[in-house]
C-alpha cells in the first residue's frame, strides 16, 4: 500500500477531496445503478486513509436530509459507517461475510455483506476502490453488487 497518497498527507493533514462512488446491482433481469459525488475530507492516520463527506438522501424518503459518511480503507478491508437519518455500518472483508443493521426512516434491516472481491489502486492524486458482493437483506439474498469509489484531490 502506498503510503501518505494523495498529494502527500501526512498523519496530521487533512485534504479536500472529490469523492465519486458508482454502485450496480445486479439483479436477476435487471441492472440497477448508482452514482453519488461529493466533496469530502481525506486523512492518513494509523495507517488507514479515511475518507468523511455527505450524502443527500432519496427526496422521497427524506427531502433535504444529509447522511455523514466516513469511509475507512485498510490494506484487507473496507469499511463504510453513515450516520443519521439512514445510518449503517458495512465492513467488507475479502473472503468473509459481516452482517449490520441499517436504520432508515421506514425502520431497521439487516443488511448483511459476503466479499468476493477488494481491488485498491493508489497513486498520488488518487485512491480507486472496488469492491465486489454479495448483499442478503433480513437474511434472504437479494443480489450481486459492485461498488467503485473514486477519491481525487480536490484542485484549487
Amino acid at each position: 500500500m502506498n503510503r501518505n497518497c494523495i498529494g502527500k498527507v501526512t498523519e496530521s493533514m487533512t485534504k479536500e477531496v472529490i469523492v465519486s462512488i458508482a454502485g450496480l446491482q445486479y439483479e436477476t433481469e435487471q441492472e440497477e445503478a448508482i452514482e453519488v459525488i461529493s466533496l469530502g475530507e481525506y486523512y492518513f492516520r494509523n495507517g488507514k486513509h479515511f475518507v468523511l463527506y455527505d450524502e443527500l438522501l432519496d427526496q422521497e424518503s427524506a427531502p433535504d436530509k444529509t447522511v455523514r459518511c466516513t469511509l475507512k480503507i485498510s490494506k484487507n478491508q473496507v469499511e463504510l459507517t453513515k450516520k443519521g437519518e439512514a445510518a449503517s455500518h458495512m465492513v467488507f472483508e475479502l473472503g468473509k461475510s459481516h452482517m449490520n443493521y441499517y436504520t432508515t426512516p421506514y425502520g431497521d434491516l439487516m443488511i448483511g455483506v459476503t466479499t468476493k472481491s477488494i481491488d485498491i489502486v493508489e497513486n498520488e492524486k488518487e485512491i480507486i476502490v472496488e469492491l465486489f458482493y454479495a448483499l442478503d437483506i433480513n437474511y434472504q439474498y437479494v443480489s450481486e453488487c459492485n461498488l467503485k469509489v473514486r477519491i481525487t484531490e480536490r484542485e484549487r
